[in-house]
């Protein structure tokens, strides 16, 4: 890992119609757009979907990263991250940040390990350590 600090930088674009367009500079791109509750189609990514992906994404890279570390042995994970956005005192904030796991590993002996490094990477998680909601976890282990 390079040495802290660590700059990122994305560009959002738009014409007076259409979707806005964040793009990196690597080329990489994608179209944004409300979500149905801000009186959006629902067919493309939003920024508070957004937000909630790099939630789920960032504990779960945690977890990749952490788990092997320690050795353990598993075959799948996935991250469900809910935020609750309300209006408080006259601000749109997301006031709620609940993150669930489903991890699924070869044997249940390593599920007091495996839960140890799962609330290790929801701890490390530096998009939901960097977020002024309340923030909530849980996760659920089962053997493949």
């Amino acid at each position: 890992m390079k040495s802290f600090p660590h700059t990122y930088t994305a560009t959002a674009a738009a014409d007076p119609i259409g979707n806005v367009t964040s793009s990196l500079g690597n080329g990489c791109r994608v179209e944004i757009a409300p979500p149905v509750e801000f009186d959006g189609a629902g067919d493309v990514w939003s920024p508070e979907e957004l937000l909630m992906s790099s939630v789920a994404s960032c504990l779960v890279l945690s977890f990749k990263s952490i788990a092997r570390s320690y050795d353990l042995s598993w075959l799948h994970i996935e991250c469900f991250a809910d935020g609750q956005l309300e209006k408080v005192e006259r601000k749109v904030k997301f006031t709620r940040v609940h993150t669930r796991v489903k991890l699924t590993i070869t044997s249940l002996e390593d599920s007091g390990e495996a839960k140890r490094i799962l609330e290790k990477a929801e701890d490390t998680c530096f998009i939901t350590n960097s977020l002024s909601a309340e923030t909530g976890f849980s996760c659920e282990i089962v053997e493949g």
